[in-house]
Parts: C-alpha cells; sequence; structure tokens
C-alpha cells in the first residue's frame, strides 16, 4: 500500500514584508536605480495538516494579485501536483498579464506548493526534484556603486576570506569612477579570485564593448552582466562576439516567461544565462528553464534569492553557480529560521529538514509587515 498522503490545498495567505536597506544613507544604488528598501511577497500554503512557503521580490502589489488572481486557481487542487496548480495559474492570468508581475505572483506560489509537497513526503525539496547536485556554488553579490571603497573593498575581500573564490560589484553609474574602485577591490581580493562586474545595463553597445576589453585587460574581470539592457539581444550578442575572449556575458535574471530565455539563447547573445526562480515562474518554470539551457548548451546561473535557488538549481543539469546577493540574505536571514550559510565556496540544502527547511520568523517579521495579517 502506497504510503504517499493525499491531501489538497485548503489554504493560501499572502503577506508581504519592506526591509531597509543597510547602504549608506540608507539607500543602495547600481548602474540604473536607487532604492532605500527591499520587499519580500510571501506565499503560505496548507494542505494536508502542513504548510508550505514561497516568496518572490517585488512591489508589495504583487499580494494582492496573488489573494484575487492565483488562490482561486490553487485552492482544492492536489497538495501534490504543484505543476498542474502552476498550469491553472497561467491559465488564470492569461488576460491579466502574464509575463513579467504575473509571473512573480506566480512563482511565490509554485514555490510554496513545492515547499508543502515536499513537507508532506517529509523530503527536503531538492530530494524531490530531478536533482543532478547537492551543492550549488556562490558568487558573492554586492558593491553597490554607492558604497565608500573601504566598504566596498571590504565587503568583496570578507567573501574572499570566507572560501567564497567569486565576487561581484555594481559598475557603470559613474563610469570615471571605476576604475578606482575597480583597483581597490583587486588589490583587496587579491589576483586569484574570479571579479565579475555588473553594469544592470546602463552602457550604450559603444561603451560597453570599450569597457569589456578595459575590464578584462586591467583588472581580469571574467563576467560583464548585462553590459547593455536585457531586452537589447543583438547589443548584448556584439559584446559577445566582439569582446575579450575570456570574458563572459551574462544576462536573464529578468526572464519570466521562457521566450524571454529562448530570445537570448536562440539569438547566442549571452555565454552565461541566468534565471531567478523567484520571477520565472518558480520551480516548474525553472525546470523548463534549466532544459533549455541544456538544449542549447549554455550553463545556468541562479540570480539571487539564496533560500529558494540552493534547492531548486540543484535541478539544473548546466548549473554554473549562485548569487549569494547581500540584500537577500539580509532579508532571509531576519525572517526565516533554517537559512544556509556557505561552506566551501558553496550553499548544501539540509538533507535532514524536510521542505527548503525554513521556518518564518513571526515576531520578528511583524515590524516590517506591508500587507497580510499575522498568522494566529
Amino acid at each position: 500500500m502506497s504510503t504517499v498522503p493525499e491531501a489538497t490545498v485548503d489554504g493560501l495567505d499572502v503577506h508581504a514584508f519592506t526591509v531597509p536597506t543597510d547602504g549608506p544613507d540608507g539607500a543602495e544604488e547600481d548602474g540604473t536605480l536607487r532604492w532605500d528598501s527591499t520587499t519580500i511577497v510571501l506565499a503560505v500554503a496548507r494542505g494536508g495538516g502542513r504548510a508550505g512557503i514561497g516568496y518572490t521580490y517585488g512591489d508589495v502589489s504583487l499580494a494582492a494579485f496573488a489573494e484575487s488572481a492565483l488562490a482561486p486557481a490553487v485552492l482544492g487542487g492536489d497538495a501534490l501536483a504543484p505543476a498542474a496548480a502552476w498550469h491553472r495559474m497561467f491559465a488564470a492570468i492569461r488576460n491579466a498579464g502574464r509575463p513579467g508581475a504575473g509571473a512573480m505572483a506566480v512563482s511565490a506560489v509554485d514555490v510554496a506548493l513545492w515547499d508543502l509537497k515536499a513537507r508532506l513526503l517529509g523530503l527536503p525539496l531538492f530530494r524531490t526534484l530531478p536533482a543532478f547536485h547537492d551543492r550549488v556554488p556562490v558568487y558573492g553579490s554586492g558593491g553597490f556603486t554607492n558604497y565608500p571603497l573601504d566598504r566596498l573593498a571590504g565587503q568583496l575581500a570578507g567573501w574572499v576570506e570566507q572560501g567564497i573564490g567569486r565576487v561581484k560589484l555594481k559598475v557603470s553609474r559613474s563610469p570615471g569612477d571605476d576604475p578606482r574602485r575597480l583597483t581597490a577591490v583587486r588589490d583587496a581580493i587579491g589576483a586569484g579570485p574570479e571579479l565579475f562586474a555588473d553594469a544592470n545595463g546602463a552602457l550604450t553597445r559603444k561603451q560597453a564593448l570599450y569597457w569589456a576589453r578595459r575590464l578584462a585587460a586591467e583588472w581580469d574581470v571574467r563576467w560583464f552582466e548585462e553590459p547593455v539592457g536585457s531586452d537589447d539581444v543583438e547589443g548584448l550578442r556584439l559584446v559577445r562576439d566582439q569582446g575579450p575572449g575570456l570574458l563572459e556575458v551574462a544576462a536573464g535574471e529578468y526572464g519570466t516567461v521562457l521566450g524571454d530565455f529562448t530570445g537570448l539563447l536562440q539569438a547566442g547573445a549571452v555565454d552565461c544565462l541566468q534565471a531567478d526562480v523567484t520571477r520565472c515562474g518558480g520551480v516548474t518554470g525553472l525546470l523548463q528553464v534549466g532544459g533549455l539551457s541544456a538544449a542549447h548548451r549554455v550553463d545556468l546561473s541562479a540570480h539571487c534569492a539564496p533560500a529558494v535557488s540552493a534547492h531548486a538549481f540543484c535541478a539544473v543539469e548546466r548549473l554554473r553557480h549562485l548569487e549569494y546577493f547581500h540584500d537577500h540574505v539580509r532579508v532571509e536571514d531576519l525572517l526565516f529560521d533554517g537559512t544556509l550559510a556557505p561552506l566551501g565556496g558553496a550553499l548544501r540544502p539540509d538533507p535532514d529538514r524536510p521542505g527548503l527547511g525554513l521556518d518564518v520568523k513571526w515576531p520578528d517579521a511583524e515590524p516590517y509587515r506591508v500587507h497580510g495579517d499575522r498568522p494566529a
């Protein structure tokens, strides 16, 4: 007789919390954006006496969207069939808008449903997936453009001291400042660690090509993320084709539906594709992107959300690494018990904790609440 439990999804609650940044004067900057807080939208799916959690990072409006548009599509469904619920959710939001915010809301609920399934089965989430790996290498990411040099260099050197051999800083907000910033970082981390740079789409095509050559020649930068906007597929291809051979071009973090990733891959626009499990349709969507990357023989890198990505990307055959992003690490450590710390430059999901291995620290989260009610 089967020991697999039968359960339906009998509840879906959505919460949102906004956490101020710890940057200079309360703000952080990259090449194209300045922000003073990070909002996490948290979905809690219940069924069979268990609860699963999932989340995305975005505007608080995603919480109301998930409640109104997605809850009817998942309630009453089989709690052991998150992919079927994913299909119903995307069908339900056809006219409301699937790309962008719609996919992000679906991602939060989809992750919650996968977490619920794993908890019902008594397994860690990565064990419920077709896992190729049991660990995900990471790179330290932060290095915001408004950091003073000592904080910038200290942050990246700190990750290297923790055994993380790859670190990334933001560039291109004020390109004239970047040479001294890059020099400070390279001096602080030494010659061995890999140095990555992220322009967040701030440059024109010719500017990007100019900086690609300088980054490689002067600071041995090996990864140039979004040198131009991620929707400028031809510009990405230009930098990839005409830039230095050892400098890889990366993009894809803003992809939300499968066509976004197909376009980048079919155009040969990236050396390494990126995907964010909290944007691209959750675990179910990521499995599709992972298959796409394998079909095109291009590696896939995880964008942020380390507590979820550490499990989900174990199921990506052509896994490259995971962005261990300063802001998300802060938020997840604040809100959850059970977050993972890098060991030997990688995150290893706990094989003894069911689901994502996370528990919400409701009392700690409450001061940051901007949507929903604290559970009884």
